[in-house]
């Protein structure tokens, strides 16, 4: 019993011990904590205060208005409309996605009048998405969930059916302000609606702001045409923030600061001078808290209007040409058959302005395959663009390429002009000469428009300087890349340097005859443009300086009071090349041009033999095929009216070049004659020093 006593008693001191073990750490435990709490309030209290208080400073930006354009006396092309506008700003992505933006969607649709007609079956689906991810998610199969995100979102929306977008008016607008909205990326700011936005829907978003996040009042600006067409297809146009930059120089722009869904020159002047134009932007410092959530907004930088374009055309002349080409269309005659369109182009010969450009043709009505001649649209830049067979009105730049090439020289230039037949070819003969043998002069050949001796320096440019009838075309192969080749210092088949993106350089087909080079001399094969054709006589005009076309002169600042400033930059004439030939070369061109304007027998004697300017002239005919919009007719053969001449013609101001091309095969081409007399009495009625001239002999219908 004693035993079994002592041994009960050991076991009940051993428990208390281990509780006093526990309770000593415990007590440890305790203490630490005080310790450390301790610490922590006394020490470090203000730092945690702070991180809770911190702020987040970000530099958001702002859109500006982008510079205007001038014509040469200050009139306005393209100006800005400024228009209140209502706003979003986006958050941080992070804590911004699309449902927090469609919510203030359909917040914002209730307060504000949107147009629909603009959402797009994609935005539809996208919406939908957003709204049903759970129900669209489950339509997926199991492979299907397993794809990289840029994948799956494309299967998602093909999970999407008609039935699921048919959305009512109402949720229509929602989707319209969702589309604007998400398409903001972080700390960047969206025009929400800017267009006929009325004083009641500014009262109405204004009052609920602050149930608004992101939404603000401002003000926008639109694109504006004071003189509505003139001169629109070369003005270009700007994206939208929709549609924001262009997807073929994201990075380009990107690397160069802009945004996804910043307004960009996409076109023509718009996108050649989008550096002056865009301006800098105006920059916000964005404050947000510890939950992301915006707590100030501060402009740091106002920002600065684009710089503005001075132009090298007076409105005013610009105006004239487009009446030109519109009334020559409406009045064309008997002989229009296929024509729907007309250009001209004005240069200065000697610094490379255009003075006016114009295009004007009939609208096509795809439906019935025709022309909609109630209709006629600004086509200025198929001027650049746009390519024909030019004629005769090339042979000056023939004959410049014989003394170029030493076959003819000032002492030496006589051709006999006869008619021509080479084996296996058609017979080649001049209008003038249809039958006998003619020996000509160079300024002769121009004055009375010989095919053959344009034909036959090309042949001695070939090499071969002997003609036989029906016997065999012998000259080297290498002769019509000659004959391009100096053509293309006068600025035909090259391009002209104007200062726009996306001239076309004309068409040279491949030669697959020899006799192709013969055809090139005088203007039945290769295909210009009417501005090529401008920049060439230019050159002939100034003695062989061949500058590039351009559009604008200056670029001058915005003043304080938001009027046109000074000049920033003066553009300087850009010379392309010179033609290195004498002038005693030049003045016998300059000789039989202005024999084709001013004696009995030069071809454009019909309006300018009696001119009280003298001018030089080239007319062309050019025999060609149809290549306009109507699918009947493709290939029909048809006829292309050309008009090259500059005045004065001792000292030039003005060169010109008129296209009328497709018209019927029987017409006598001188529609484009009759244009250019026009052109000419418009230019110098403008001037001072020949005004009364040109109105006398208006009077008195001298032609």
């Amino acid at each position: 019993m004693v035993k079994y006593k002592i041994k009960e008693n050991n076991k009940k001191d051993f428990i208390p011990k281990r509780l006093n073990l526990i309770f000593i750490v415990t007590f440890m435990v305790f203490i630490a904590l005080f310790v450390r709490l301790g610490y922590l309030q006394l020490y470090k209290g203000q730092s945690f205060v702070d991180m809770v208080h911190r702020t987040e400073s970000t530099v958001s930006t702002g859109s500006v208005p982008r510079g205007m354009i001038y014509d040469s006396q200050g009139n306005i092309l393209v100006g800005n409309n400024p228009e209140q506008a209502i706003l979003y700003t986006r958050d941080k992505d992070s804590n911004v996605g699309p449902s927090d933006i469609i919510q203030v969607a359909t917040q914002l649709a209730s307060l504000i009048d949107v147009p629909t007609n603009n959402v797009t079956e994609r935005d539809r689906k996208d919406y939908f998405i957003v709204k049903n991810t759970d129900l669209v998610n489950s339509r997926l199969s199991k492979e299907e969930k397993q794809l990289a995100s840029s994948e799956l979102y494309e299967v998602q929306l093909s999970k999407v059916t008609k039935e699921d977008i048919n959305f009512s008016e109402p949720e229509l607008k929602i989707i319209a302000l969702f589309t604007k909205m998400n398409a903001a990326y972080a700390l960047s700011t969206v025009t929400v609606k800017n267009t006929n936005v009325t004083e009641r829907e500014i009262a109405r978003v204004s009052e609920q702001l602050g149930s608004l996040p992101g939404i603000s009042i401002g003000t926008d600006w639109q694109r504006t045409y004071p003189q509505e067409g003139m001169l629109r297809s070369l003005l270009g146009n700007v994206s939208t923030e929709q549609h924001g930059i262009p997807s073929d120089r994201v990075a380009e722009l990107l690397g160069r600061g802009y945004a996804m869904n910043d307004r960009v020159g996409i076109s023509y002047l718009e996108q050649e001078y989008e550096d002056v134009l865009r301006g800098t932007k105006s920059k916000y410092q964005v404050v947000t808290d510890t939950a992301s959530n915006t707590s100030e907004t501060k402009q740091i930088y106002p920002g600065k209007k684009g710089d503005n374009l001075i132009l090298t055309i007076n409105q005013e002349f610009q105006k004239k040409l487009d009446d030109i080409a519109t009334k020559a269309l409406q009045n064309m005659g008997e002989f229009q058959g296929l024509n729907d369109r007309v250009y001209i182009v004005a240069m200065n010969p000697k610094n490379g302005d255009i003075l006016g450009i114009t295009g004007k043709r009939y609208e096509y009505d795809e439906k019935t395959d025709s022309y909609n001649k109630d209709k006629i649209v600004d086509d200025a830049l198929g001027a650049i663009n746009t390519s024909y067979g030019m004629g005769s009105s090339v042979k000056p730049a023939m004959v410049a390429t014989g003394y170029l090439e030493k076959i003819i020289s000032v002492d030496d230039n006589t051709i006999v002009d006869e008619p021509m037949k080479f084996a296996a070819s058609q017979e080649k003969s001049s209008v003038f000469n249809r039958t006998g043998k003619v020996p000509v002069t160079d300024i002769q050949a121009l004055q009375v428009s010989s095919n053959i001796y344009m034909v036959k320096l090309a042949m001695a440019i070939g090499g071969q300087f002997e003609f036989e009838n029906d016997g065999n075309l012998t000259i080297s192969p290498n002769t019509i890349n000659n004959i391009r080749g100096h053509m293309a210092e006068f600025g035909l088949g090259a391009y002209t340097g104007i200062d726009l993106p996306n001239e076309s350089k004309g068409y040279a087909p491949e030669s697959t005859q020899l006799v192709n080079a013969l055809d090139l001399a005088y203007g039945q094969f290769d295909l210009y443009t009417p501005l090529q054709m401008a920049q060439y006589v230019s050159t002939i005009a100034n003695n062989g300086i061949r500058y590039s076309p351009r559009l604008v002169k200056e670029i001058r600042g915005t003043d304080t009071d938001g009027n046109l400033g000074g000049v920033k930059t003066s553009i300087a004439p850009k010379i392309m090349n010179v033609v290195h030939l004498d002038q005693a070369v030049f003045d016998r061109i300059h000789e039989g041009m202005r024999q084709v304007s001013h004696t009995d027998q030069g071809t454009a004697r019909y309006l300018f033999l009696n001119y009280p300017i003298t001018v030089g002239s080239k007319t062309g005919t050019t025999e060609a095929f149809y290549a306009g919009p109507i699918k009947y007719a493709q290939n029909d053969p048809v006829t292309n009216a050309t008009y090259i001449g500059y005045a004065p013609w001792d000292n030039p101001e003005i060169a010109i070049t008129v296209v009328v091309p497709y018209l019927q095969e029987e017409s006598r081409a001188r529609e484009s004659t009759i244009i250019a007399h026009e052109v000419m009495n418009a230019y110098f009625e403008m001037q001072s020093e020949t005004r009364k001239t040109i109105l006398d002999y208006e009077a008195n219908g001298v032609n």
